[in-house]
């Protein structure tokens, strides 16, 4: 199900995390070459992507929302 990008926070090992209008979490990696996600790097990247929609999983498995810092 695809959820629009609410905001963002850093998990306990440094990673951006989104924040998705669902209630749920999901990783914004860039590691290269599998994962190109160079806009995660900059506060005005990530920004640009806030309301941009993610594929949520959590949705499709119908799990509930995750817990936010």
């Amino acid at each position: 199900m695809h959820q629009p990008i609410t905001g963002y926070h850093r998990d306990d090992e440094g990673h951006w995390v989104a924040q998705l209008a669902c209630g749920h979490n999901q990783h914004v990696r860039h590691d290269p070459p599998l994962v190109s996600r160079p806009w995660v790097l900059r506060a005005d990247g990530r920004a640009a992507m806030l309301g941009e929609v993610l594929d949520c999983r959590k949705c499709d498995a119908g799990e509930p929302p995750d817990d936010r810092p």
